[in-house]
């Protein structure tokens, strides 16, 4: 499995993007999906996951703003951000994880996308 993360860009502060992290070859609806971000000078960071079966999690900081979904006829997860933050400013990454963890924050994951930049003017 590879992944496309896409739908980055600059919006302002209040202004909502959604992103798109796009599976292509291998079985995908049985992997656990997450958005990581990484802002300048800071480490990588969980934000948001969803697993296989559909549950969801995502971090205090953007559990009210950020809603993550996915498709599997299209291969597709989505990450929702609305009432875009500064702070929320990164590098948004898309991974997946096969194998059956309890805890999808710290779960590892073994496949990675490129990236996607959002950046939010204030």
């Amino acid at each position: 499995v590879q992944l496309q993360a896409s739908g980055g860009g600059l919006v302002q502060a209040g202004g909502f993007l959604t992103l798109s992290c796009a599976a292509s070859g291998g079985t995908f609806r049985r992997h656990d999906v997450a958005w990581f971000r990484q802002a300048p000078e800071k480490e990588r960071e969980f934000v948001a996951g969803i697993s296989w079966s559909g549950a969801t999690y995502a971090v205090d900081s953007v559990k009210d703003r950020f809603t993550i979904y996915r498709d599997n006829a299209k291969k597709t997860v989505y990450l929702r951000m609305n009432s875009l933050k500064y702070e929320d400013t990164a590098r948004y990454y898309c991974a997946a994880g096969s194998g059956y963890y309890s805890e999808i924050d710290t779960r590892p994951y073994e496949i990675w996308g490129q990236g996607t930049q959002v950046t939010v003017s204030s």
